[in-house]
């Protein structure tokens, strides 16, 4: 049977990425690369497919409901005295693998993680419980990076990106192990580049449980967005805010396409259906854009899906060199250089100054030559989105250059 398949930006896609989307899209899914697609673990990143009665472990990923929330406040850039800002996003704010949020962060979803339908013994989902409560608010490592912007008409946004921590993975590795049929607890490797995707009958058991977990993991996500971008909102004084966007790039929707009820796995793809509002970001110095989605035959054909970023065109590895993870004098493990990267972070930095732009963190596996140009990427959507805003970065803060992220989602 022939497959469903429809690719956007395909002069500017990898093969790999390409080949992977085929592997992944059975017959009878339909399945779409968006233009800043790469090979991802076991599902291609920018890679959306509709499964009928399936859903896909692989094409949620890792970083269950990461994503992205912009808001535009009433200040001008102009009136921010942005290095002093920038100081202390850094010092109130937790980044990188693992990291502890300094202060509690009280939300209901906390209260629905002890209750989700994981057969484990009491300890292991205690140990879940605890890092997700530990963790609600912090950003993580990577691409992940909490940005202040400013627009057209000098107006400040503020502009985060991450997922659902450690406790969105353990809840990912859980179900690896299920699917071997392990139980929950089972220590289970990660699987490799080119894995066959895990695929579970949504009317299963595990299906079932797997789906809860899904909106439980999204709704910790949207909390942890949401109290990020209000620490960041006081730290400015408290503005009034005039526009808000948010929405997960990493998820399972239900939903219906060509006349049938499908399930959708999104894994780094932006939601756009008609009039949908998504917020699209670049490399650490390029315009990110607001977008919103159209009513057209070919945004149908790509499943009302479109990017969520400039997308990768270096590896990580690639970029940073050999790294080795090693205990310091000071007792603390972290990651060492061992040898030299195709990357010289200490160009990105002096280039930051040149363009402006106040850096905290960042590593050389995030520096823009690891990247498309998000402009170009955009052409080959622009009949599926409306591009609303652009968004200038005047400060970026990330995880430092020692925290290297081993999750490739």
């Amino acid at each position: 049977m022939q497959k469903n398949i429809k690719i956007f930006g395909e002069p500017i896609v990898d093969q790999a990425a390409i080949d992977q989307l085929n592997t992944c899209t059975e017959p009878g899914a339909y399945g779409v690369l968006t233009a800043d697609a790469h090979v991802g673990y076991g599902h291609p990143i920018g890679g959306a497919i509709a499964y009928k009665n399936k859903i896909s472990l692989s094409g949620v990923g890792f970083d269950i409901a990461c994503g992205n929330m912009a808001v535009r406040t009433n200040i001008r850039a102009n009136e921010l005295n942005i290095r002093q800002i920038m100081d202390e996003i850094e010092q109130k704010i937790s980044f990188g693998i693992g990291r502890k949020n300094q202060e509690k962060v009280e939300d209901p979803v906390i209260d629905k993680i002890y209750k989700i339908p994981i057969r484990t013994s009491k300890s292991h989902k205690s140990k879940l419980f605890e890092r997700a409560r530990d963790q609600l608010g912090t950003v993580g490592g990577g691409n992940h990076f909490v940005d202040i912007f400013k627009d057209e008409q000098d107006y400040v946004w503020v502009g985060v990106h991450f997922g659902s921590r450690g406790f969105g993975h353990g809840l990912t590795m859980g179900f690896i192990a299920l699917s071997q049929g392990l139980p929950f607890d089972s220590p289970v490797k990660e699987g490799g580049m080119f894995s066959d995707p895990i695929l579970f009958d949504v009317n299963s058991e595990t299906g079932q449980d797997y789906i809860e977990c899904l909106q439980v993991a999204g709704q910790y996500a949207y909390a942890g967005r949401n109290w990020v971008v209000s620490k960041v909102l006081q730290i400015l004084d408290s503005p009034e805010v005039t526009f808000t966007v948010h929405n997960h790039h990493n998820f399972a929707w239900q939903e219906r396409h060509f006349g049938e009820e499908y399930w959708v796995v999104r894994k780094g793809c932006t939601p756009a259906f008609p009039g949908q509002l998504g917020f699209i970001g670049s490399t650490m110095f390029d315009v990110s854009v607001i977008v919103e989605g159209l009513d057209t035959d070919l945004a149908r054909e790509g499943l009302h899906s479109t990017v969520h970023g400039a997308g990768r065109t270096m590896s990580r590895r690639k970029a940073v060199g050999k790294l080795k993870y090693r205990r310091g004098l000071d007792g603390k493990k972290r990651w060492t250089q061992m040898s030299k990267g195709l990357v010289d972070f200490e160009k990105t930095r002096e280039m930051a100054k040149i363009k402006g732009v106040e850096l905290r963190g960042g590593g050389a596996d995030e520096s823009p030559e690891c990247y498309k140009d998000l402009q170009e990427v955009l052409k080959y959507q622009e009949e599926t989105i409306r591009v609303l805003h652009h968004l200038t970065p005047i400060g970026v803060a990330m995880a430092g250059a020692d925290i290297f992220d081993p999750y490739r989602d």
